[in-house]
């Protein structure tokens, strides 16, 4: 495997995302006829989707392609390098841009509405290690999505990133709550209903109105046992994170 200051140009990445870049040829003949990075790194996502990131390794794909294990090594020189193929891979390029003139914020919403759908699609990219900020095709053309929409503030660029690292945590956290809570009442919504109206009885009887006055009075009106619809509760929280960085973006266009 080639040093990662590869021929690239001195990128300092590894052969396999410099590839991607198209900054070298991706190596096209392996041990076996047809086995290719695209088919490696499509086999792997393919595998994480349909049984999660823990059931990912060299050998299971290896198995999966028909190859040895060692032969993957031809292509890609590490399974932390294959994450960042596969997340690649899987984020796809970013939603279609809004019409020209659209504002900092129907921006914003419209391409986190657009990870929010990449990640519930692919919840095990969540279950990731994060390797870094953005170094693929794809995910560097999200960010620029983002950045763009904000070009219109007179934010200034270290306060437009603090506001991209925002709302992007924001997605990855709605997204694994409801993968989290799913996993524990499945898909099926009365059995949600059900699980919430149990909670709120079994805290009902824990929390004495006189040490917890507050979470008594919540949960007397009934509140926790209301089944929000998921996308109306990630609409009221984007849209007062939003709400936040139009104060900002007020404050720096008055400045």
């Amino acid at each position: 495997m080639a040093d990662e200051k590869s021929e690239g140009g001195g990128s300092f990445l590894p052969a396999s995302v410099e590839a991607a870049w198209g900054l070298r040829e991706r190596p096209s003949k392996g041990p076996k006829p047809g086995l290719t990075l695209d088919r490696i790194v499509t086999t792997a996502v393919a595998v994480a989707s349909a049984e999660g990131l823990d059931a990912l390794s060299m050998g299971r794909i290896a198995k999966e392609l028909g190859v040895s294990t060692m032969s993957l090594y031809r292509y890609v020189g590490a399974k932390s390098e294959l994450y960042v193929l596969m997340q690649d891979a899987a984020s796809g390029p970013p939603p279609a841009p809004l019409p020209a003139g659209t504002g900092w914020r129907e921006g914003v919403e419209h391409w986190a509405w657009g990870l929010r759908e990449v990640y519930r699609g692919n919840v095990w990219m969540l279950r990731m290690p994060l390797s870094g900020p953005p170094a693929t095709p794809n995910t560097v053309a999200w960010w620029e999505q983002v950045m763009v929409a904000l070009e219109g503030t007179d934010l200034d660029e270290g306060t437009k990133l603090s506001v991209v690292m925002l709302v992007s945590g924001f997605v990855r956290n709605d997204v694994l709550m409801m993968a989290d809570l799913g996993s524990i009442v499945g898909a099926d919504p009365e059995r949600t209903v059900e699980a919430l109206t149990r909670y709120g009885r079994t805290l009902r009887r824990l929390a004495d109105p006189e040490r917890f006055p507050a979470v008594a009075r919540m949960l007397e009106s009934g509140a926790i046992e209301n089944e929000d619809d998921p996308d109306d509760m990630f609409r009221f929280g984007l849209a007062r994170i939003l709400d936040g960085v139009a104060l900002l973006v007020d404050g720096a266009g008055s400045r």
